[in-house]
């Protein structure tokens, strides 16, 4: 029979009948053919980054598995714990018909055309291991699990010396169901994202660019000039897939093991439902749905109340960011966001503060570290300037009078979680910005004796891999510093006082 014929009766094959003809075809003509639909699509996609499944059951590991042995020279296959490879190597196995050429202690998969390597990145800093080896696939199987920051690095390897291969990265992923996750629905926000202002539709391509650390949408993948650096964006594209999608697992009952699923995990499994059972850590600082509750109040004002409060996290160097928060009364402003490299001085970030400050607003900034020197050059400059050291000790106590803090740290957030609290009725307003919903989100606390302990910063940088710059910032201006010329009048007034009670002519003065 030939193709043409095989086409024509398409149509009128059962499920069951197109699964088994796929089976003969694989078989026949090459090592691995897709899944007619959603796989097929992700198979052919020309996006630079690829994101597919969503429910379970819909080839995933074997899209991974098909990319590699077809399409691709040198791939790299990656799970977050190593014994969560053997999966891939057995299905590879099963593809291939034999494991010759696959070396387990190295982890490598040696063919007469291609290498597959077989990587794990259980801790943050294990994706510095494959720095320097350039790969024309990365596979990031159940991507929701990685740290973005892992991800993003071993991105900057996707490359080829071979003008005629193509490469491309896989992220394979079901519904995340920690916070830990929620990286891979901004990261796909068109697609995933019930609030994006553009959604886009399955397998379209849309465009990206990283400028000042913070991903842009584009027009194309035309590459453009910023700050006198060329910028090349990268298409994205997201395909979702369903067990119905893969006939092979329909005729063996796994769709009633996910009908079968307990909610929320039923609709993550069945469905891929990306708003279903994303649950907080319950030891997490600020609940994310308080953060999405103020985010949902603020709209952009032409006019702005009077500015009341400055905070300024600066730049450690890497890949943080200089962030400026502004705040007027309840309403935060958009964060100002400067990397590391444009803001390599105190100098610097005090001009950028001082061209940002507005009313004679106080001033508040970390001076643990780099933030010493700004301070003092605000400080030389007259500014309204307070050093905060997050480390001293705190004097408060919570809105219920019964709790200490351990340190001020664990004060400030606090007082920013007392303030997005809707039974407080503050009625906050965040700018809806995805880095500082993810910053605010990130801490966790514990109870020591009475008292209250935020998560250090460096302990939150080993667990997700970034620093929370963007909400050091943003509780740093939530602090209530009185103006300076309200200050003085105060004084003044307080001396004005003293010189009329001990005046010994005060009847007459009166």
């Amino acid at each position: 029979m030939n193709p043409s014929e095989i086409k024509e009766l398409l149509p009128y094959l059962t499920t069951q009948e197109k699964a088994e003809l796929d089976l003969i075809l694989s078989r026949d003509t090459q090592k691995w053919r897709p899944l007619l639909g959603p796989q097929t699509l992700a198979f052919e996609s020309q996006a630079d980054i690829v994101g597919y499944g969503g429910a379970a059951g819909g080839g995933k590991t074997d899209l991974a598995c098909g990319k590699a042995l077809t399409k691709h020279k040198r791939i790299m296959i990656l799970r977050r714990e190593a014994t969560q490879l053997s999966s891939v190597v057995d299905r590879l196995t099963e593809i291939l018909r034999t494991r010759d050429g696959y070396n387990g202690q190295e982890k490598i998969w040696r063919l007469p055309d291609r290498q597959i390597e077989f990587g794990s990145l259980p801790n943050l800093g294990d994706e510095t291991k494959y720095q320097g080896r350039p790969h024309d696939l990365l596979v990031f199987d159940e991507a929701a699990n990685f740290l973005e920051r892992q991800v993003r690095f071993l991105l900057g390897w996707l490359r080829t010396t071979d003008p005629n291969q193509r490469c491309q990265a896989l992220l394979t992923f079901n519904p995340p169901t920690t916070a830990d996750g929620r990286w891979i629905v901004d990261f796909f926000g068109p697609w995933l994202n019930a609030k994006h202002p553009r959604p886009a539709q399955p397998a379209e391509l849309r465009y990206f660019a990283t400028i000042d650390g913070k991903d842009v949408e584009v027009e194309s993948k035309a590459p453009f000039l910023h700050n006198g650096e060329t910028i090349q964006p990268m298409s994205r594209t997201f395909i979702p897939s369903r067990v119905t999608d893969n006939p092979y697992l329909m005729g063996t009952g796994y769709l009633s093991t996910l009908q079968s699923l307990p909610e929320p995990l039923r609709s993550q499994m069945l469905y891929g439902d990306f708003t279903a059972g994303m649950e907080d850590d319950p030891w997490q600082v600020i609940p994310t749905k308080w953060v999405d509750q103020a985010m949902d109040r603020w709209v952009k004002l032409d006019k702005k109340p009077e500015m009341t409060s400055m905070g300024v996290d600066v730049a450690r160097g890497g890949k943080d960011s200089t962030v400026i928060a502004r705040r007027h009364d309840n309403y935060f402003d958009e964060p100002l966001v400067y990397s590391g490299a444009q803001t390599p001085d105190g100098p610097k970030v005090a001009g950028l503060v001082i061209a940002a400050l507005r009313d004679k607003a106080p001033i508040h900034i970390d001076i643990i570290g780099v933030g010493s020197s700004p301070y003092d050059f605000l400080n030389v400059n007259r500014q309204h300037v307070l050093g905060v050291n997050v480390a001293e000790k705190s004097l408060s106590l919570d809105r219920s009078g019964r709790l200490a803090f351990y340190n001020l740290r664990s004060e400030l957030w606090w007082k920013m979680r007392e303030a997005l609290d809707p039974a407080n009725n503050e009625a906050i307003s965040l700018p809806p910005d995805n880095r500082l919903r993810s910053d605010l989100c990130a801490p966790i606390w514990s109870l020591q004796g009475s008292s209250i302990k935020v998560e250090s910063r460096e302990d939150i940088i080993k667990r997700i891999g970034r620093s929370p710059d963007f909400a050091s910032a943003y509780i740093l201006a939530l602090i209530d510093t009185p103006k300076a010329n309200y200050v003085k009048s105060i004084l003044e007034g307080a001396r004005d006082l003293n010189r009329r009670s001990y005046d010994p002519y005060q009847n007459l003065v009166r």
